[in-house]
């Protein structure tokens, strides 16, 4: 990037696919975003798009954008300025919930880590996914075990197959992960 000639073309190559693309056919489908630290790229773009930038979806959705972060302290948190107005703005549309490792306790007594948030919701995120929303998830791989625990709990105390549960959120393709 150093080397071009202002106005350049410059071929910038990246990662492929259709693991984080946003879902648009329905304006009230719900999405539910769990990201660690620079994990919440992606959802900035998704929060951006409903919520900040003139889009055909912005102009319909009548959904609930949650997104979820884990960082280690409120210094960390990416973007903060941007999803707190997006919050004022949409209150009815966007929820935000932080998870903040060395300054929050779980109901344990211990770190409040991102699973340790979203197990805090973890019947009200049940019945959104029953309900057809989406759930994404972005960043560091070990957030994975906890949230899929709290997510076989809840389906072990209403009597549902975990693995088959988990099959239909994949097949419906509502369950996107994207972990490293």
């Amino acid at each position: 990037l150093c080397d071009p000639e202002p106005g350049a073309e410059v071929m910038m190559p990246g990662p492929a696919g259709k693991v984080m693309l946003m879902p648009e056919e329905d304006p009230t489908t719900d999405y539910i975003m769990v990201a660690t630290g620079t994990g919440i790229a992606p959802f900035r773009g998704f929060v951006r798009r409903l919520f900040m930038e003139e889009t055909p979806a912005a102009s319909v959705y009548k959904g609930e954008a949650w997104l979820f972060l884990g960082v280690a302290n409120s210094d960390a948190l990416l973007y903060d300025d941007e999803f707190q107005d997006a919050k004022a703005r949409y209150p009815e549309n966007f929820r935000l919930d932080y998870a903040l490792s060395r300054e929050q306790e779980n109901k344990k007594g211990g770190k409040m880590y991102i699973q340790d948030k979203v197990e805090e919701y973890a019947d009200e995120i049940f019945t959104k996914l029953e309900g057809g929303a989406h759930m994404y998830f972005c960043g560091l791989k070990g957030m994975m075990p906890g949230i899929q625990d709290m997510l076989a709990g809840v389906c072990e105390s209403k009597g549902i197959d975990y693995d088959e549960w988990i099959k239909g959120l994949k097949k419906a393709k509502q369950w996107h992960v994207e972990v490293y």
